[in-house]
C-alpha cells in the first residue's frame, strides 16, 4: 500500500493527469451516447419498422467486439488519439440506452396513452407528461448500464493513443520491471466503474417515481418470506 500511495503521489507518473484523461474520456462519450440514443429511440419507438431496424442494428453493434470498434475508427478517421477513442467508445454506450428507450415506450400501457389524449392533450404533451415520466426509470437503467460499460472500456483506448489510466496498463503487460504501472491501472479502473455503477444506482432510483418503487418494495417483501417459509412448512 505504501509503494502504491508513493507511486501515485509521485509528480513523474502524472497520476493526475491519467486521471483527468480517463474521466473526460469517459464522460463525452457518455454524453454523446444520451443526445443521440435518447432522441433517437423516441423517434422510432412508435415505428415498428424502423424500431425493428434500430433493435436489430443495436444488437449487431452490441456483438462487435470493442477491439475490433476501436480499430474501425482508427482505420476509417486515419488517426490516433481523443478522437477517434471517444467515437468508439460513443458506438458502444448507444445500443443500451436505445434498446431500453424503444423496449420502455413500447411498453407503456396504451390505456394511459389513450386516457391522456382523451384530456385533450397533444401528441408531444402526451410524451412529456405520460410516456417520458413512465419510461424513466428503464431509461435509466440503459445510461447506467452504458456508462459502465464504457468506464470499463476505457483502458483499450489506449491501444490507440486514447491514453488514461490504459497507458499504466500497457506499459505494465510490455515490462515486467513496471508490474505496480499495471496493478494501478487495473485498481484505478476497477475503482472508477464501481464508483460509476454507484452513481447512476443513485440516479436511477431517483428517477424512479415514488410510487412505483413503493410496489416493486412491496412485492419484494411479499416474495422474500415465502421463498423463506416454503422449505419450513415442508419441513413440518
Amino acid at each position: 500500500m505504501g509503494e502504491l500511495i508513493q507511486y501515485i503521489t509521485d509528480p513523474a507518473n502524472t497520476f493526475a493527469d491519467h486521471t483527468r484523461d480517463t474521466i473526460v474520456l469517459c464522460l463525452v462519450p457518455i454524453v454523446l451516447s444520451l443526445l443521440i440514443a435518447l432522441p433517437l429511440g423516441v423517434l422510432v419507438a412508435r415505428q415498428p419498422v424502423a424500431a425493428f431496424l434500430a433493435t436489430n442494428v443495436s444488437g449487431l453493434v452490441r456483438a462487435i467486439p470493442t477491439f475490433a470498434v476501436l480499430m474501425v475508427m482508427l482505420l476509417l478517421l486515419k488517426q490516433i488519439g481523443f478522437t477517434p477513442s471517444a467515437i468508439a467508445l460513443t458506438a458502444l454506450g448507444v445500443p443500451p440506452i436505445l434498446l431500453n428507450m424503444i423496449a420502455g415506450l413500447r411498453g407503456v400501457d396504451p390505456a394511459a396513452i389513450d386516457a391522456a389524449r382523451g384530456m385533450g392533450m397533444t401528441r408531444p404533451q402526451v410524451l412529456a407528461r405520460v410516456e417520458l415520466p413512465l419510461v424513466l426509470p428503464v431509461a435509466a437503467a440503459g445510461v447506467r448500464s452504458a456508462a459502465v460499460q464504457i468506464v470499463a472500456t476505457v483502458p483499450l483506448a489506449a491501444l490507440i493513443g486514447g491514453g488514461g489510466y490504459g497507458e499504466y496498463i500497457l506499459n505494465g503487460l510490455s515490462n515486467e520491471a513496471n508490474a505496480i504501472d499495471l496493478f494501478v491501472g487495473a485498481v484505478s479502473v476497477a475503482l472508477l466503474a464501481l464508483l460509476t455503477e454507484a452513481i447512476f444506482a443513485i440516479v436511477q432510483r431517483a428517477v424512479t417515481p415514488a410510487g412505483l418503487r413503493a410496489g416493486l418494495q412491496a412485492a419484494d417483501a411479499a416474495i422474500g418470506p415465502t421463498d423463506i417459509e416454503a422449505p419450513r412448512e415442508k419441513a413440518a
